[in-house]
């Protein structure tokens, strides 16, 4: 497989052709959002007047500028870890300087902050194709009982075709998503122009003054205006695969114009027609376009349902290569794009949750009473990991820290606590789904700390061994013997179950270790360190990025420019086989170690994770009590 750089496929693409992709993969989420973002304002505000209209326009007018323009696109982009974004990749920026408590608290946030971004990959797809099919109910009523069997239909073959990968129809999702926002750009500027005295909600005063005269229905608003930016996190997690210039481009340009025109083409009809609020979006489109545009929001929605469900595929990914999640069976579905994967136990665990979600909440409206928290968590967690970057890494001054931050924090924790009205509607479901995603999280990292720790006690330091390992004993064989180990300093325990039950020793004994760095990818001159010890004895230290796939005979390969020269066929693998056995002290304890046990028999062998050719293998087995 040839795996391109994505920073050498972003230098060597035409500019446009960058746009339009990444108006295809970035903006689906957000670009989506007219579907229900302005409708839901008033299923949760109450009546329609010129006041509340003027005020919902105001307030998610602003919102875009704040949260998505400021924010993301002008300072959160410049917190880029070699060119990458994301939640995790910030983690690992904010976790540099730091140590002890500190690293801690950080890694605890920017776990919590993955896990969210689980719960909104349930709801996202779920309301966006729900609100799409429901155009059919006002074309006709007569299509109200199948838009539930429409919709799951719609995500059944979504969720089937994640296996084929994006690239066939990635092609697509450029051209169909400029037609998108070509469309409703024009549907609300039809009636923008038949009522421009709806352009004053431009004034953020109108919002600010929403909020002073109706405080509680403002804040109850807040959290119907925060689905006009939901999806704000993909323009910093996609950074790596089109970088930020493009993104920021396509935003300003085409992105922005069209969701402001259509959101106020909304605003207008509902002045003029204020039965509209059933559907303000479809109601915009004439009678013979009606059907038309139900066909193309279906297909948006689905691209944007797609981004969603690729991003995490892609956050999976890095978690299994942080270590924050046991090893997974990840496919790369592109031979250009690296960034392209399938994961499909997270796939399975999506189609059946979004499935449920839309069995259970049966409608858009519905959904919108569940929807946000989870956004609004993970965007309240980037606005506190990006501080601590461009304070403490990039040495921001204080003073444009303050007047920045202040304002996001303001925002974030008002859409937050806003949305936190909606938990016992249905805001606990995304919660619930976080909250399993973390405990599984952080219950494998510590169990994981415990395994290396007990290791630690119980070996003997390779030193030593070799300190004491005479030349005609234990007898030698011919061939290359690699054993797999965490670190260089002990005695890998494969090493010595071969020498007690074989009683032998190959001619060359490697000890291999993989460790993922905290940076996106690792150039090839850094990928290998190897030292040669006494006894034809060598470490090997393979270095990959947390973007990165590890191919160990890939990677073996680069020992001949050190002298090494390993022959595949004359070269044995030897892996542990761990078997965990939890002990029986106390019940917390029980659970803990009984839920780290499962975790470890579902991860994926080490064999198949490092695509180490099976032939060659021999697994020794060990048991491990916790």
């Amino acid at each position: 497989m040839t795996a391109i750089h994505p920073v050498t496929a972003i230098e060597s693409t035409h500019p446009r052709r960058l746009m339009l992709a990444a108006l295809g993969v970035v903006y689906g989420d957000i670009g989506t959002s007219p579907l229900y973002a302005f409708k839901q304002c008033f299923d949760d505000a109450g009546s329609v007047n010129h006041v509340r209209v003027l005020g919902a326009l105001s307030l998610i007018t602003w919102s875009l500028m704040i949260v998505v323009t400021i924010k993301y696109v002008l300072v959160v982009m410049q917190a880029d870890n070699r060119g990458e974004g994301g939640i995790l990749a910030l983690t690992a920026l904010a976790l540099r300087p730091a140590s002890g408590r500190t690293a801690t608290w950080i890694l605890s946030i920017g776990l919590l902050g993955a896990a969210l971004f689980y719960g909104d990959g349930v709801i996202t797809p779920a309301i966006s194709v729900l609100s799409a099919v429901e155009g059919l109910k006002v074309a006709t009523p007569l299509f109200a009982p199948y838009v539930l069997p429409i919709a799951i239909v719609l995500l059944i073959v979504l969720f089937v075709a994640q296996s084929r990968g994006t690239e066939r129809v990635g092609a697509l999702f450029g051209p169909v998503m400029a037609v998108w926002f070509l469309t409703i750009g024009l549907l609300g500027l039809g009636e923008v122009i038949r009522h421009m005295g709806i352009l004053h909600a431009l004034n953020p005063l109108y919002g600010i003054t929403f909020l002073r005269l109706h405080p509680i229905a403002g804040f109850v608003m807040l959290g119907s205006v925060v689905l006009a930016v939901t999806g704000a996190e993909a323009l910093y997690a996609d950074m790596g695969h089109f970088g930020a210039q493009p993104i920021r481009k396509v935003w300003l340009i085409v992105v922005f114009p069209a969701l402001l025109l259509n959101y106020f083409g909304q605003g207008a009809l509902l002045l003029s027609a204020p039965d509209a609020v059933e559907n303000p979006f479809f109601r915009l489109a004439p009678g013979w376009a009606l059907l038309p545009l139900v066909a193309l929001s279906s297909f948006a929605t689905v691209i944007a349902s797609q981004a969603v469900i690729s991003g995490a595929f892609s956050m999976t990914n890095q978690a299994v290569q942080l270590g924050y999640l046991p090893r997974l069976l990840v496919r790369h579905t592109s031979e250009e794009e690296i960034g392209q994967v399938y994961v499909p136990r997270v796939n399975l665990l999506l189609a059946l949750g979004v499935l449920a979600t839309v069995l259970a909440f049966r409608s858009s409206d519905a959904l919108g009473t569940a929807y946000g928290i989870a956004v609004t968590g993970t965007m309240s967690i980037t606005t506190g990991l990006a501080f601590r970057y461009l304070r403490v890494t990039l040495k921001w001054p204080i003073w444009r820290l303050a007047i920045l931050f202040v304002l996001f924090a303001t925002v974030d924790l008002l859409f937050f606590f806003s949305n936190l009205l909606k938990f016992v509607d249905g805001g606990w479901f995304p919660l619930a789904m976080a909250a399993l995603v973390y405990a599984l999280m952080t219950i494998w990292i510590a169990g994981r700390r415990r395994i290396v720790a007990q290791r630690s006690k119980e070996a003997m330091p390779l030193a030593l061994f070799l300190e004491h390992l005479r030349p005609d004993s234990p007898q030698r064989v011919p061939g290359t013997a690699v054993f797999l180990v965490r670190n260089n300093v002990p005695v890998p325990s494969a090493l010595l179950h071969n020498m007690k039950h074989n009683r032998v020793l190959h001619e060359r004994n490697v000890l291999m270790s993989v460790i993922t760095e905290d940076i996106p990818r690792v150039p090839e001159a850094e990928r290998l360190e190897l030292h040669e010890l006494p006894h034809s004895f060598y470490t090997i230290t393979i270095r990959y990025g947390f973007m990165e796939e590890a191919d160990i005979p890939r990677a073996l390969a680069l020992c001949r420019i050190s002298g090494l020269r390993l022959n595949l066929m004359e070269t044995s693998f030897f892996v542990g086989r761990e078997k965990l056995v939890a002990r029986r002290v106390g019940k917390q304890n029980t659970v803990f170690n009984r839920v780290f046990v499962f975790l470890s028999n579902v991860a994926l062998d080490a064999t198949e994770f490092f695509r180490i050719p099976p032939n060659r293998v021999v697994e020794l087995g060990t048991q491990i009590e916790i």
